[in-house]
């Protein structure tokens, strides 16, 4: 054979060669991207979710997901049957294990209370009308009002005290959800979430003192040194003192010791007093 057409064969043969390893990359690549991924079911609301719901079957259904599966997604609903919900969920949003309290835990307020916190009740007055727009989920300020221990029972020794700051409201009422439309409720009772000490606190401030819940803005999250206002401070302008005024007592003086003389002067008598001697003046 000619040497000049075998070269020539040999490199038809290899730019022939080539062009089919390009053709056959083109081809899988457009048959990989084509091929669907492979997708992963997992538990999900059936329905919307309310806090404090009790899960059961006729609750959960199962979505699939493509690619990687979130942290704490359940694969299982009987890894969800029974468990109490402790954030709202909604219809179609897949069920995550942080969502739902521990096994056993059971539902309603309770389930809610993260571990080492503690709900304490709040009994608001309706004359304060704070309760008019408090929901669950807000903060809240708690101030004291009375008199300080040792000051007299009057009007004008009271002091306003705040003793807890950024309290965040757990529920209003007999309820943990706003109503229908997301307003407010009237209720009497205001339920916030505080640790063992501040629960204390509450306590004995609700016994002997009178309480009022002061809204904050939730993104507020600052602890201020707020010192206590004294009645009459309000009025004289001057700097509020949440000690009790103390008032200087009247002291009495015993009488001095005297001795009375009487006199006879014919028919006539009199008496006349007069100090003795070691008397004090």
């Amino acid at each position: 054979m000619n040497r000049r057409l075998a070269t020539i064969l040999a490199f038809a043969c290899f730019i022939a060669g080539g062009c089919a390893l390009l053709v056959y990359r083109i081809v899988n690549t457009r048959l990989v991207a084509a091929r669907p991924e492979p997708s992963v079911r997992v538990v999900a609301a059936a329905q919307d979710l309310k806090i404090g719901a009790i899960l059961t079957p006729a609750n959960l259904t199962t979505v699939a997901m493509v690619g990687s599966v979130p942290t704490g997604a359940i694969l299982k609903s009987n890894d969800a049957v029974g468990r109490g919900v402790i954030a709202d969920i909604y219809k179609g949003e897949p069920i995550l294990d942080g969502l739902l309290a521990p096994r056993g835990s059971g539902g309603g307020l309770a389930a809610t209370i993260p571990q080492g916190m503690r709900a304490c009740a709040v009994k608001v007055d309706d004359v304060v009308g704070l309760a008019g727009f408090v929901t669950p989920g807000m903060r809240v300020d708690v101030l004291v009002s009375g008199n300080p221990p040792g000051a007299a029972g009057s009007v004008q020794n009271v002091v306003t005290k705040t003793i807890l700051q950024n309290i965040q409201v757990l529920s209003a009422g007999t309820d943990i959800q706003k109503d229908a439309e997301g307003k407010p409720q009237q209720v009497q009772v205001v339920n916030l979430l505080v640790n063992p000490e501040q629960a204390e606190k509450l306590s004995l401030a609700t016994n002997q003192l009178k309480i009022q819940l002061v809204l904050r803005n939730p993104l507020d999250t600052k602890v201020d040194d707020v010192p206590a206002t004294a009645m009459g401070a309000l009025f004289s302008g001057a700097a509020p003192s949440p000690h009790p005024v103390e008032v200087a007592r009247r002291v009495s003086r015993p009488e001095p010791h005297t001795f009375s003389i009487e006199i006879i002067n014919g028919s006539h008598t009199s008496q006349e007093k007069f100090s003795a001697p070691d008397a004090e003046n």
